[in-house]
């Protein structure tokens, strides 16, 4: 056990972390476009109900995508800034304590080690190097579960959540201002539940999961939505308020 024992485990984990990062990102990708089908979708159907007018559609419907949009990477923005500050301030506590009460820190390791499976010796000389290699890694990812040099970026969610929300509301969008008039809400109905369909079967299969439940609650969940609002629409448009 040495260098090379302590190594390989190390460099295995930063490729597991590295991929369940990429997975985490391709899931928010893929919930957030279904949020922009969704929300989208409902927004122009339930307009479609009280009014055929094309303007009145393509307004709404942008209305509808840059008001997601943007809300879905304001609150990312804020959500992942605070998880950073979380994090941030962690380290800043390990940092202190490994100044203030290295020995100490040097048992908290190796205890943590041997919770892993090592054995008290081997857990001591393994907290030993990585301790002299960079303290504050090796706390901050066996103690803390963080990489130092990989905290979370709040501008790339943010842009993140933007674009997919953005992706996902293009689609319900043409195919409500595309078609001739009688045409609108079929082709979008279809075109959104197919999408939904998609996203469904990917979030599942992202998440290791059978995807027949999460296909189904996506549909389910869509159709529903449309079907509200374009009842509520088109007893809008027929009360005259369209």
């Amino acid at each position: 056990m040495t260098d090379e024992g302590v190594s390989g485990p190390a460099h295995g984990e930063a490729h597991g972390g590295a991929l369940g990062a990429r997975l985490n990102w391709l899931r928010a990708a893929v919930l957030g476009a279904n949020d922009g089908i969704v929300s989208t979708a409902g927004l122009v159907v339930g307009v479609a109900g009280a009014t055929s007018d094309r303007e009145a559609l393509l307004t709404a419907g942008l209305a509808g995508l840059l008001a997601g949009s943007m809300s879905m990477a304001a609150g990312e923005y804020v959500s992942v800034s605070t998880q950073r500050d979380s994090e941030q301030a962690a380290l800043a506590v390990e940092k202190r304590e490994l100044r203030e009460q290295p020995e100490a820190e040097l048992e908290e390791l190796t205890e943590l080690l041997e919770e892993r499976g090592l054995s008290r010796d081997v857990a001591l000389e393994a907290a030993r190097q990585l301790t002299e290699r960079d303290a504050l890694r090796a706390h901050a990812r066996v103690e803390l579960g963080i990489d130092p040099d990989d905290l979370t970026n709040p501008w790339h969610a943010a842009w993140a959540s933007f674009l997919a929300f953005t992706a996902g509301a293009v689609l319900p969008l043409l195919a409500i201002v595309l078609p001739e008039a009688g045409w609108r809400v079929p082709v979008t109905v279809v075109s959104v539940l197919g999408a939904l369909v998609l996203t469904g079967w990917s979030s599942a299969r992202l998440g290791a999961a059978a995807p027949g439940r999460a296909v189904l609650r996506n549909v389910v969940g869509g159709a529903l939505a449309m079907g509200v609002t374009y009842g509520v629409g088109a007893l809008l448009g027929a009360a005259g308020v369209g």
